[in-house]
């Protein structure tokens, strides 16, 4: 299959790039570089620094390529830049959506949707929340998200598409920059590495659902490979609190960690887990790395000062 990964230098899309390149494959990645890295690329792909909002850019792009799929990944994901710069989040995350949804409909192209389900549903969700829950987010990125969602449905209404949503809880893993936007467990590993006292805002009660980057690759490719239009949840379904996760880093560092407690912040919500009985029943997709195995896995790759290359999907 021809695939062109949008945000392919990424943490999640250059996993992804590896694992469709090594079940033969051929890939190309778009990335504007903002947030990715080249040497995440992988060798066999080829790569262009375009950005999804350079919409006549991409849809030549796309036009030449002719992918089969696309797996669009690129995005603003910094909640607090979305809160601060609403139409700079909307412009990457709406109106690039748009454009690679266009650019899939002139290459005749099937589009993977890369969302989130970390944010979309609302603070009084059922937890864990299912996909037909009505999504109130708290965040111009999770309206975004949302927003980009609807495209997705309506260019499936409107064209006959097979386009489909990957609604993701928190992915972590190797590659993910400790130093980055986003990413609890990446930044309290390597906190934990240099001897610091992670923060935790509010009082540490509060839950993620956390999912491996390997199984969320496992979720791209089941999705890839169905062929058939949806929403999916991708997360484990587990509740898990910010203390909890300390503990767990705690034991894979071998050493106490005491957090810094500090204001909760405006708007973040108190609990979040996803429900993802419906990916396994449609892709036969289920999260099966046990957090603490995915932990170690992340603070040993940090530890190594591995290169982006290594830390390989599974």
């Amino acid at each position: 299959m021809r695939v062109l990964v949008t945000g392919g230098a990424g943490f999640i899309g250059s996993h992804l790039a590896d694992a469709l390149l090594a079940r033969g494959d051929e890939v190309s990645i778009i990335d504007d570089m903002s947030a990715g890295r080249p040497g995440r690329v992988p060798e066999l792909a080829v790569a262009h620094k375009v950005s999804v909002t350079e919409a006549d850019v991409l849809a030549a792009l796309v036009d030449d390529y002719r992918p089969e799929l696309i797996c669009h990944l690129a995005a603003q994901i910094d909640v607090r830049v979305s809160v601060a710069q609403p139409a700079l989040d909307a412009q990457a995350n709406v109106i690039g959506t748009v454009n690679v949804l266009e650019a899939a409909r002139a290459a005749r192209a099937r589009v993977l949707f890369c969302s989130t389900g970390a944010v979309i549903y609302g603070r009084d969700a059922p937890i864990p929340s299912r996909e037909d829950v009505l999504p109130l987010p708290e965040s111009p990125y999770g309206v975004a998200k949302h927003c980009g969602e609807q495209y997705v449905q309506l260019y499936n209404r409107l064209h006959g598409a097979t386009h489909a949503v990957l609604r993701f809880a928190n992915v972590y893993g190797p590659r993910q920059d400790p130093a980055g936007a986003a990413g609890v467990v990446a930044i309290f590993c390597a906190q934990a590495l240099a001897g610091e006292r992670p923060t935790v805002y509010g009082d540490g009660r509060q839950t993620r659902d956390y999912v491996y980057v390997g199984d969320a690759v496992g979720a791209f490719l089941a999705a890839a490979d169905s062929g058939r239009p949806g929403t999916w949840n991708i997360g484990s379904g587990t509740e898990v609190s910010v203390l909890e996760l300390i503990r767990v880093i705690a034991k894979v560092a071998g050493h106490a960690i005491d957090p810094v407690f500090a204001p909760a912040r405006p708007g973040e919500l108190l609990r979040g887990a996803l429900a993802s009985e419906r990916a396994q029943r449609d892709l036969g997709w289920a999260a099966t790395t046990p957090l603490d195995e995915g932990v170690a896995k992340a603070y040993r790759w940090i530890e190594a000062g591995t290169p982006e290359r290594a830390g390989w999907w599974h």
